[in-house]
């Protein structure tokens, strides 16, 4: 009668409808905000305690990594001048052992270490020498891989922790779910526990990833220093211990060369005396 029609009450009642059960725009806007990560200290937050623990191991990580990249530099492990000064002090003949072993201990850099250890020992038998050298090669290598099985555990624990978080965080959703009456059927509720019970999985992998490709880098560059010590003192093995041994060796040849010449000389005198005395005693005759 007043001009309204029955498809126009059906319109109005479904747009009432509509109104009442759709979440007002700031209630989406709130909710949108809150779930939203908006720092790193929020990622953090919002992981739970579990982040807590990762973000420690993060930081031990980080110190280890820095300290080993600072230790395990070229020259630091081989000084570049110190093989041209040793050599040449060792060249000046056995006096200078002990200005060489001096010289080492002020250097005290690992290869120095070794050396030092290869020139103690100069004179005794090659087979002390390589002993000595890789008694002190053991104490240098572990020296280089220290704090590496540090980083190794970081590496395996961090997942863990992560997936700890996680199921703390789902054991904490589902709890929330099935205490209050209202979550019952919505699921919004379950999927904010489960996604913030997500991150510290997250965060665990973010952590172990790059321990565990720092630790094989930083145990690449330590094996390959130590393989360049292991050439350089078993050129010096070679150089001066294998031949003190052949001059050793040579020596007490040469000093019986040496006196089989001077008995010969001897024995030639005694025979020119004797047939220059036999012929005095012909002539005599």
């Amino acid at each position: 009668m007043n001009g309204t029609t029955p498809a126009g009450m059906l319109a109005g009642l479904g747009w009432m409808v509509l109104a009442q059960t759709s979440p007002p725009a700031n209630a989406q806007t709130d909710s949108v905000a809150a779930v939203a990560i908006q720092s790193l200290w929020d990622f953090v937050v919002k992981g739970g305690p579990m982040m807590i623990p990762i973000g420690l191991c993060s930081l031990v990580a980080l110190t280890v990594v820095v300290e080993r990249l600072v230790s395990l530099r070229r020259r630091t492990i081989i000084p570049p001048e110190f093989l041209p000064a040793v050599t040449k002090l060792l060249d000046n003949g056995a006096d200078a052992r002990t200005e060489a072993v001096e010289y080492c201990r002020e250097n005290d850099s690992p290869i120095a270490n070794l050396f030092a250890a290869g020139i103690r020992r100069l004179g005794q038998p090659v087979e002390v020498i390589e002993k000595s050298i890789e008694d002190a090669g053991q104490r240098e290598m572990v020296k280089l891989r220290k704090f590496l099985r540090l980083l190794s555990v970081i590496a395996s624990i961090a997942p863990l922790m992560g997936l700890l978080g996680t199921i703390f965080g789902m054991i904490s959703a589902f709890q929330t779910v099935a205490v209050s009456g209202e979550a019952l059927g919505k699921t919004e509720l379950l999927a904010k526990g489960i996604y913030q019970a997500m991150i510290t999985t997250a965060g665990g992998l973010m952590l172990a990833i790059p321990v565990l490709v720092a630790y094989h880098a930083l145990a690449a560059r330590a094996d390959r220093l130590l393989g360049e010590m292991d050439i350089m003192t078993v050129d010096f093995i070679e150089e001066y211990a294998h031949a003190q041994r052949d001059a050793t060796i040579l020596e007490p040849k040469l000093r019986a060369a040496d006196a089989g010449e001077d008995s010969k000389d001897d024995g030639d005198g005694k025979a020119e005396s004797v047939i220059v005395s036999g012929r005095g005693e012909v002539r005599a005759g």
